[in-house]
């Protein structure tokens, strides 16, 4: 009787546990532009995304809100870590699978953490943070060089489900799309266009499987598009007057009606937590010209777009809804950065973070009710796809390079000889960072170096126990260095 009554408390308090806990659908965009999204640029947005727009009416719009970086894996590895991507091996670019996860395997995600605390954990989409494909027969790696595709049957040792999920159904990274994994199985070779629909298939199916379970679940769903290859379904062609790219964009955001509808028909939506957002600014694949010829703007009112340390780059959609929580139709200017998710999180359960993890993380759920958010966290710390660094701290932003740091023009290579080796811009007063006041502000120049090179040096960007980075070359003026390389004197032979 005495163990029975045991189990039967252990049972309502879980039950109370949980209710208290809300369910976690975080939706990242590949490759979206701040501009891309109506309600966000409604001058300038030539494309219509009613799931966006609606969320958004229900919700909060962060319009200051920045991934890790202008690139992918960058970004995915500060989201599920609390940590710069730049802290690891990975310096500059994206990777591209085939390779050891650039996740340590001791280190803490968002999903192992919610997973220890009660929560089921899903990814479903891009994970574009490497893994190893083995041969199920021998335990051998495969290596890219012999696969352009990674074999159906591939086995995965080192994938999500290493790393805090329970489940995953998605793709690397959009050269290996092809290939269809669940859980840690290549189960397929499909088409690319079939990727999307798929995605939103499997997610709603998720959503609609949890509702019969009163665990708390996080659904991580890191969408390949409107990322190339753009490749709208049949029935979403035409659907937008601006070819594929709007056309994707459209098909992208209906992701967004589906889920909604799922969560509206099981019951779920008054206890989910629906984050919206991308990982970087829109691609120059899509077109920007073209499209801006037919008068759609995909960085809205900001400098820049993928890979480049102007805010077009890093500055994103982040619309988040929870009923009863966060007020409709609300905003906060409040600057926060994608790596803040892991912080959140612990917050929104009321635990505290994992020993050795979230060193660049802070909680943003008191701008969810409007309050000021408290961080030790002195700025926000960008990164270009080469490697360029930027640093955020209130209205001041610090670029150290001389251009745009990545695709834009004028690039690196292309800024002039005696271009001023930084730049420094008031976003209050200059938020499409045309005049820099690099020289005219030199001591705010100086404070805001000062402050980075410490967050870089100490290993972490807030308060906590001691950290160190996984490699000790972190250099900060990657155009000196380059041009150091460029005017070398190659040696007599």
């Amino acid at each position: 009787m005495r163990l029975f009554l045991i189990a039967s408390l252990a049972i309502f308090v879980g039950n109370i546990s949980y209710a208290d806990k809300p369910n976690i659908v975080f939706l990242m965009c590949d490759d979206l532009g701040y501009g891309d999204i109506n309600c966000l640029a409604p001058e300038t947005c030539k494309i219509d995304t009613p799931g966006a727009d609606q969320l958004a009416k229900e919700g909060m719009i962060f319009t200051d809100a920045h991934s890790g970086s202008s690139v992918c894996t960058p970004t995915r590895y500060g989201l599920m870590t609390g940590r710069y991507s730049w802290r690891t091996r990975l310096q500059k670019g994206v990777v591209t699978g085939f390779a050891p996860s650039l996740i340590d395997k001791d280190r803490p995600t968002v999903a192992s953490f919610l997973k220890s605390h009660g929560y089921h954990t899903a990814v479903i989409g891009k994970w574009h943070l490497d893994f190893q494909y083995l041969n199920p027969q021998t335990g051998v790696a495969y290596k890219a060089k012999d696969h352009k595709t990674p074999p159906v049957g591939a086995k995965i040792p080192d994938g999500p489900i290493h790393r805090g999920f329970d489940y995953y159904h998605g793709f690397h990274h959009a050269r290996n799309m092809k290939a269809v994994i669940e859980n840690d199985v290549v189960i397929e070779h499909d088409d690319e266009v079939n990727m999307l629909p798929r995605l939103t298939q499997k997610s709603v199916q998720y959503i609609r499987s949890r509702s019969k379970d009163s665990q708390p679940f996080f659904l991580y769903l890191p969408l390949g598009s409107p990322h190339t290859p753009i490749v709208p379904s049949a029935d979403w062609q035409g659907k937008s007057s601006l070819g594929n790219y709007g056309d994707f964009v459209m098909q992208t955001d209906n992701v967004v009606v589906e889920l909604n509808k799922a969560l509206r028909d099981t019951g779920l939506d008054q206890n989910t937590l629906f984050i919206f957002t991308s990982d970087n600014g829109c691609s120059r694949a899509a077109g920007i010209d073209q499209l801006a010829k037919q008068g759609h703007i995909v960085s809205a009112h900001l400098r820049g777009s993928k890979a480049d340390l102007w805010d077009g780059g890093h500055r994103v959609p982040f619309i988040v809804r929870w009923p009863r929580k966060v007020a409709p139709a609300s905003t906060s200017e409040q600057l926060i950065c994608l790596t803040d998710l892991f912080a959140t999180t612990a917050d929104l359960i009321g635990s505290e973070i994992p020993s050795d993890s979230c060193e660049d993380s802070v909680s943003f759920l008191p701008a969810l009710s409007g309050q000021p958010i408290t961080s030790t966290r002195r700025g926000v710390i960008h990164h270009s796809f080469s490697g360029h660094f930027a640093y955020r701290t209130g209205k001041w932003k610090l670029l150290l390079a001389k251009a745009s740091g990545g695709w834009s023009s004028p690039k690196e290579n292309q800024a002039s000889a005696d271009a001023p080796k930084a730049q420094l811009y008031d976003m209050d007063a200059d938020i499409g960072e045309t005049t820099s006041q690099f020289q005219a502000q030199s001591q705010i120049a100086d404070d805001l170096l000062e402050q980075l090179t410490s967050d870089v040096e100490r290993g972490r960007s807030t308060e906590g126990t001691e950290s160190k980075n996984d490699v000790s070359d972190i250099l900060l003026w990657k155009s000196e260095v380059a041009s150091k390389r460029k005017n070398k004197k190659p040696k007599k032979k």
